[in-house]
């Protein structure tokens, strides 16, 4: 009875799930990196994994875990803003490239926001799961807060988010060997937009011009995605 208490004590504890959340993704990072950077096991797939399972096995509620772990939630913000720096470190690549740039951008995240709504149209979903699915190209603090403010479900979007960035990270290199796409910045392009920041990791871990152009991407994408998805919305049957 005693063991029990202290187990329900220990589970309650505040930091506990911010240690797991941490142990987690470090023990996922080194069996990534022993790999040779498998791509099916991606930390985040693999942490993500892990998390459930534990959770699982101590029955542990999701908002009970979300309660400690919250600390992780709240870094999301100063994340987004660090966008910014890749921005600046490439402004002289970027005014060289402005219009391709441009197009890329314009093009992949109205086709992500699209072909999500179309699939979901087409599928029967629900308007507010739609709108859950349109950000999902998106970084997670920004695609979350759109869905909330849009009609959407954050905690699905987020999932959604998350899934995202895994495929892109598994399947970019097969994928762009296919198409026959060898250029740094192109791959950059495409990971940052279709994939975020899972897809920007994956990106660096190809090239420092990849990884580069891939954070790049994911932040205009964000900035983009903000603007246009009211708009697509407001003009979309439902």
């Amino acid at each position: 009875m005693n063991f029990d208490a202290a187990f329900a004590s220990l589970k309650a504890a505040p930091l506990l799930w911010l240690l797991v959340t941490g142990l987690a993704y470090l023990l996922a990072e080194k069996l990534y990196r022993k790999s040779g950077h498998n791509p099916l096991l991606h930390p985040v797939l693999v942490a993500i994994a892990l998390i459930i399972a534990i959770l699982a096995i101590a029955r542990v509620p999701y908002p009970a875990y979300f309660s400690g772990a919250r600390f992780f939630h709240l870094l999301l913000g100063p994340a987004t803003v660090a966008l910014a720096v890749p921005l600046y470190d490439n402004l002289k690549r970027v005014r060289s490239l402005l219009v391709p740039l441009a197009v890329s951008l314009l093009v992949g995240g109205i086709t992500g926001i699209v072909s999500a709504l179309a699939l979901g149209r087409l599928f029967g979903l629900s308007w507010p799961v739609q709108v859950s699915f349109a950000p999902k190209s998106v970084t997670t603090p920004i695609a979350m807060a759109l869905a909330d403010k849009l009609g959407g479900l954050a905690p699905l979007t987020a999932n959604l988010v998350i899934i995202t960035g895994i495929v892109g990270a598994i399947i970019v290199v097969p994928l762009m060997r296919w198409l026959k796409v060898s250029g740094e910045i192109e791959q950059g392009l495409a990971l940052g937009v279709a994939a975020h920041g899972v897809g920007t990791a994956r990106g660096f871990q190809l090239s420092t011009t990849t990884g580069a152009f891939a954070g790049l991407a994911m932040g205009l994408n964000g900035v983009l995605t903000s603007i246009v998805l009211p708009l697509i919305l407001l003009c979309w049957p439902h």
